[in-house]
């Protein structure tokens, strides 16, 4: 299975946290992410997103066609991400488009750093695998990138 977490661009600062909109520079860097994984994402994949205007603007630069996930939104524990995408049980392809810190703790937890978190930047990605070898499930980071190296 391939998970990918893709954090929300920069967005307005502001209340109410759920109504902020991106920024024009969030929307560039959207813009950018969504045109790396169109050429790299397979056709069939499963893209979740919270709620929140500021990740479904995100997600709409690469396609219409993603589920609004509310177990996902602010403030969401890493482990209700990992459900949501049915992780690693699911296979395939599963694009999870959300926030900070959760999705830093999603990624820590996968690299087996239960006790931490980690940054991820705005709109950055960051791709995982798991596969069964001999018995066991294991994790390779396939790609980090940021869009400023897009």
């Amino acid at each position: 299975m391939d998970l990918i977490l893709w954090r929300h661009a920069e967005a307005v600062e502001g209340t109410p946290d759920h109504d902020r909109e991106l920024t024009a520079k969030g929307i560039r860097q959207a813009e950018k992410v969504a045109a790396f994984l169109r050429q790299h994402l397979p056709d069939e994949r499963r893209i979740l997103a919270s709620p929140a205007i500021r990740t479904r603007q995100t997600v709409a630069a690469l396609t219409d066609h993603f589920t609004l996930a509310p177990t996902i939104a602010p403030g969401a524990s890493a482990q209700a991400v990992l459900r949501a995408a049915y992780w690693p049980e699911a296979g395939g392809t599963v694009l999870v488009v959300g926030h900070q810190p959760t999705l830093g703790e999603v990624a820590a937890q996968l690299l087996g750093c239960n006790d931490y978190s980690l940054s991820i930047k705005k709109g950055a990605l960051w791709w995982f695998n798991s596969r069964e070898r001999e018995g066991a499930v294991q994790v390779t980071l396939r790609l980090v990138i940021t869009p400023d190296f897009l």
